[in-house]
């Protein structure tokens, strides 16, 4: 998956050897500076243009034989520019990524070397080790101290069990109490200067990351300590489990390895945030030999909207019937999969058999005929007990993927469950779908087939709560879809204002107009991106759907053209000659003028879709327009209080 284009070994300026005990290494471009020092404990400190964005982070790994990090002796070391290309499998934000970074190797004299790397966007570090013997990791140490001042967007956690959804208020660092948790990503604001987000990547065989404020303006490591025994709950045991007996370390590692890789973006532009590329190209290589058979594509979903169908001489619910209608609504409008959600099953246990109301297979048959995908909905509990058959017997009916649900953990069994789904389903050829799961961590390069994940409180909140709101909706891209693809599922046709939305579970209504909604397909990235809404309502809501069913899911390029945390962004994304532009806000109205200047020579066909002149007060309103354009002119978007503005152009 990587062309290499020049690696140069020798020691550059890049490097400025301190003295024997401290470091300094700088990005490509020398705005970003790292100080690493070696002592009594290992530390580094980051600058952004000369000034400090990260003051201090300490590390450490505590072993079941040794620690890592602490009275470290350090044996030798060197730097190296990388620079090369990586060619995308599933390209979700840009097709080619130029992997650019001075890398800095020290070695130590207990048998452990630790890597930095500093690109123009971040910094990012990583333990490896050489013990040829078994051993636990009892702990990873990083300990993170910011400058006074600084925020951030808190996604807080109770428990490490946990689906992590949440939203992100802005706290102080001085207010959060220690002891309070968070899962990551975690964006720090360092008002005025910069913003740093922490993350991590390449997690393979350990346990995810937490970060706990340590009540002194930083955050130290948290991780869930290694599972030894689970028990049922006594109420929801198909997907729950009660973790009994835990070991007091948090992984078992069988001989030496590359740990997972500490990342750090840190940029003073907010868009850089949305376009960096560094969790994906610090991951591990993509270790499939065949690719082609991996097809992103756009899902209509039935669980959010409840299989409501009407106008139909059937009686709509969990049936045959209702799927081959789901199906013929996605044939007629080239969409490429239909997910079976919960339910289809005889229960949620024995996901072996169907439910009795359901042909599984003949809706598979019925949609190979219509060139439309079926998708399997499974708990992970149950998945997890007969893994190899489940599989297999899916593969067999003809199905092209599954969405596994219910993990809830990130403890080291978890992480390396994931794993063994996503190698077992790429070797049946089944695209994976991750809910009920953690951030993602670099799996999706590794194994392309694994196309998106949740993680995030997306649309389907909808159905409970009033909280997935427009402001919410403008952290998202800053925070938890940086770590990569984002299964938020939108496409809610019933659009609503604050004030006159209404919570349904089985009539769910958006927040936002519709145009808020319709940019979501640019601005959020997902290979597997959902269609949330009723098959019959977006009958009724032909022309946007004409609309989404334009919008590629997988890019060649993507920029970030306006963007601030939580107010607004405008993101412009190309799919081979046709770009595609997405703009959000928050409940703020606002008008920007975009430059064309990115288009090539030659007139465009601009499709566009706006807030309508009565979006302010009735959500759904929305105007489409179509025109000619070119580079050398400005774009000028309107968008309403919780508004959004969409547009294809193409050559």
């Amino acid at each position: 998956m990587k062309k290499p284009l020049l690696l140069v070994l020798s020691m550059f300026t890049g490097l400025i050897a301190l003295n024997a005990k401290e470091i300094q290494l700088q990005s490509p471009d020398g705005n970003l500076q790292v100080v690493v020092t070696v002592d009594k404990e290992i530390s580094w400190s980051a600058q952004l243009k000369g000034k400090p964005v990260l003051e201090k982070a300490v590390v450490a790994m505590e072993l079941s034989d040794r620690v890592l990090g602490l009275e470290a002796r350090l044996a030798k070391q060197s730097v190296k520019e990388v620079k090369q290309e990586i060619q995308v499998a599933v390209p979700y934000k840009d097709a080619i990524i130029e992997d650019h970074c001075n890398e800095l190797s020290l070695q130590f004299r207990e048998r452990f070397s630790l890597t930095f790397r500093a690109y123009n966007d971040g910094v990012a570090y990583r333990f490896s080790e050489t013990s040829r013997k078994p051993y636990e990791v009892l702990n990873e140490k990083l300990d993170l101290f910011f400058p006074d001042g600084a925020a951030c967007y808190f996604s807080e956690e109770h428990t490490t069990y946990s689906h992590n959804e949440s939203w992100y208020p802005y706290i102080q660092l001085s207010d959060i109490a220690a002891g309070r948790f968070c899962s990551m990503p975690l964006l720090i604001d360092l008002p005025g200067q910069a913003k740093v987000l922490v993350t991590e990547t390449a997690l393979h065989r350990y346990p995810g990351m937490f970060l706990e404020s340590n009540g002194r303006n930083g955050f130290v490591s948290k991780f869930p300590p290694y599972v030894l025994e689970t028990r049922d709950p006594a109420r929801g045991a198909d997907r729950n489990e009660i973790i009994s007996k835990e070991a007091d370390y948090i992984a078992k590692v069988a001989t030496g390895r590359d740990f997972p890789w500490r990342v750090f973006i840190i940029s003073d532009k907010d868009a850089d945030l949305v376009e960096s590329n560094l969790t994906y190209q610090l991951a591990e290589p993509c270790v499939l030999k065949d690719t082609e058979w991996i097809k992103p594509g756009k899902v209509a979903w039935d669980w959010y909207n409840a299989n409501n169908i009407f106008g139909v001489d059937f009686k709509s619910g969990l049936n045959t019937a209702t799927y081959k209608y789901y199906i013929d609504f996605a044939s007629d409008n080239k969409i490429e999969y239909v997910i079976l959600d919960e339910g289809w099953t005889k229960s949620t246990t024995e996901i072996l058999e169907n439910n009795p109301n359901i042909d599984v297979k003949e809706l598979i048959e019925y949609g190979r005929q219509k060139n439309v995908g079926i998708i399997l909905w499974v708990l992970w509990k149950p998945l997890n007990a007969n893994m190899k058959q489940i599989l297999e017997t899916y593969s067999g009916w003809g199905a092209k993927g599954v969405k596994v649900d219910f993990m809830q953990r990130n403890d080291q069994y978890m992480v390396e469950s994931y794993e063994q789904i996503a190698a077992e389903c790429a070797r049946l050829n089944l695209l994976v779908d991750y809910h009920g799961s953690f951030k993602p961590s670099g799996l999706s390069r590794k194994y392309p087939n694994v196309l998106s994940q949740e993680g995030v409180k997306g649309n389907e909140n909808n159905k409970w709560c009033a909280d997935v709101t427009p402001e919410h909706n403008l952290i998202l891209p800053f925070t938890r879809m940086v770590a990569g693809p984002m299964d938020y599922t939108p496409g809610a046709m019933l659009n609503a204002h604050p004030v006159n939305h209404n919570v349904s579970y089985d009539r769910p209504m958006g927040l936002g107009t519709r145009c808020h909604e319709l940019a979501k397909y640019i601005v959020y990235e997902s290979p597997l991106q959902m269609m949330c809404e009723s098959p019959s309502i977006y009958k009724k809501e032909q022309e946007s759907v004409n609309f989404i069913t334009r919008i590629p899911v997988v890019w060649d390029e993507t920029r970030v053209l306006e963007a601030k945390v939580s107010d607004y962004i405008v993101v412009a994304r190309r799919k081979g000659k046709a770009w595609y532009v997405g703009a959000m806000t928050d409940a703020s109205p606002r008008e920007l003028e975009i430059s064309l200047s990115f288009l090539d020579e030659g007139n465009y066909k601009l499709t566009l879709m706006k807030d309508g002149v009565n979006a302010d007060h009735y959500a759904q309103d929305y105007k489409l327009e179509k025109r000619s354009i070119n580079k050398t002119e400005v774009l000028k978007i309107k968008m309403v209080s919780n508004g959004g503005w969409a547009a294809i152009l193409e050559p």
